[in-house]
């Protein structure tokens, strides 16, 4: 019984590290624009996609896979990512937010913009899944009854990297301490020389490469891509990070393992058909105890 629990620790360590990873990127977007971007789990699948060609080409030219294979392939994905979340900002976002609309229509927005991922993808890629390459080789380490591998423990460790770089960057970077200034006044934010434009764009950019990051990592480990991959685990990802307090770094951080720790827990001891009903269920019942969850704070509007 206690290999089992700390087996489950385990897996629940690696699945709640997807869900952190992904939940910081929203945290990132809500905590200076207060948006949602609901494309988020798409732009994650879409590193997926792009991993998976450039991994492809890469093994086809190298003819082995290694560290300098996925290293490759991360900073190229990074990179592609990066320049998508620019696009959907310059091309979906701002002229919204430059025109003052509703939110509600930025909103629909970010829903359209996933779906047009979803389906473009769809179009061009076709409905049949594919194989994430192997990158690298699988190393299995068995501890007793207690299994590890060395890809759980790097997606775990990779978790933890992302979380300590993003903390730095917000709190002792200029491009951080720019990005709460923009969070607490937008308005006057600009007469004291911030380029609030350029600031919004590279925080979109920086939120899409963490999708790349989990979505790399995410093939490796669970390698069967399909158009639709981002879909449920993007929306568990933003309702992790708003359990944990979006809008707050560590927040979104913890809620990913809250929720994964959660499901796995529940899969070990329950059908796995209860999963998601039990899961979401204790979900409600934090955020209705704490409705702006573990780490959020309550915000009042001066009017």
């Amino acid at each position: 019984m206690g290999t089992t629990v700390l087996q489950n620790i385990f897996n629940a360590l690696q699945w709640g590290s997807f869900y952190s990873m992904i939940a910081l990127g929203y945290c990132l977007v809500y905590g200076v624009l207060r948006l949602i971007n609901f494309a988020h789990g798409d732009i994650f699948m879409t590193a997926c996609y792009i991993a998976f060609f450039v991994a492809t080409g890469l093994l086809g030219y190298f003819a082995i896979g290694g560290w300098l294979v996925f290293a490759i392939t991360l900073l190229l994905t990074m990179g592609g990512t990066a320049l998508l979340g620019i696009t959907i900002e310059r091309v979906a976002y701002r002229p919204l937010r430059t025109k003052g609309v509703n939110r509600l229509y930025v909103v629909i927005t970010a829903l359209m913009v996933g779906f047009i991922l979803e389906n473009g993808n769809l179009a061009v890629l076709g409905a049949s899944s594919r194989r994430f390459p192997d990158m690298m080789e699988k190393h299995i380490w068995q501890f007793g009854p207690v299994v590890l591998t060395n890809l759980k423990v790097m997606v775990i460790a990779a978790a933890f990297v992302v979380f300590g770089i993003l903390q730095w960057i917000v709190k002792k970077t200029v491009f951080g301490m720019s990005m709460r200034a923009i969070s607490y006044d937008k308005f006057a934010i600009p007469l004291m020389g911030i380029p609030v434009n350029q600031v919004i764009t590279w925080t979109f950019a920086l939120g899409s490469a963490l999708a790349a990051v989990a979505g790399i990592l995410f093939g490796l480990s669970y390698p069967v891509l399909d158009p639709y991959m981002g879909m449920i685990i993007g929306w568990k990802a933003f309702i992790a990070a708003v359990v944990g307090g979006i809008g707050e770094i560590k927040g979104a951080f913890l809620g990913g393992f809250i929720l994964g720790f959660i499901e796995i827990f529940i899969a070990a001891f329950f059908p796995s058909s209860f999963k998601d009903l039990i899961s979401f269920v204790i979900l409600l019942i934090i955020l209705v105890l704490k409705p702006t969850g573990f780490f959020g704070v309550a915000r009042s509007t001066k009017i």
